[in-house]
């Protein structure tokens, strides 16, 4: 007689290597897993578009920012893209565990935050070019 194989283990438990938060609980339908995976690779896209802004900004408003702003302005976009990217993945993560544990999907706490400095950088460089070419 033929072992029977336990149905209330999911396959993500016989996964070796994966974090203890994805080996408990039950596997979520297929859909939602791939809907936390788009969502990651958006706040991916949103940290690259982040980055490339500060790159922009360093490279190419030497004649709208003095050099102190333009550093500023830059650093501060590129320091936010390298966050958001490192905490992609861990929102990742706290989703996929919430799923599959059957508790509540966690806040996006750093959607405020990112709509604010996007707001102040699209401002600065609004004000900054009206100033230097006139309104």
């Amino acid at each position: 007689m033929q072992p029977v194989e336990d149905q209330s283990v999911s396959p993500a438990r016989r996964r070796k290597g994966l974090p203890r938060s994805l080996q408990e609980g039950q596997d979520p339908d297929p859909r939602f897993t791939l809907a936390n995976e788009r969502t990651f690779l958006a706040w991916i896209r949103t940290s690259l578009a982040l980055l490339a802004g500060g790159i922009a900004v360093e490279a190419f408003t030497q004649d709208i920012f003095d050099e102190t702003a333009r550093k500023v302005l830059g650093t501060t976009l590129l320091v936010l893209g390298g966050i958001l990217a490192a905490s992609a993945a861990g929102r990742w993560l706290r989703v996929e565990a919430a799923m599959r544990q059957k508790r509540s999907l966690p806040i996006p706490l750093w959607v405020p935050l990112i709509a604010l400095v996007c707001a102040v950088a699209a401002a600065t460089v609004l004000i900054a070019i009206w100033v230097t070419n006139g309104f």
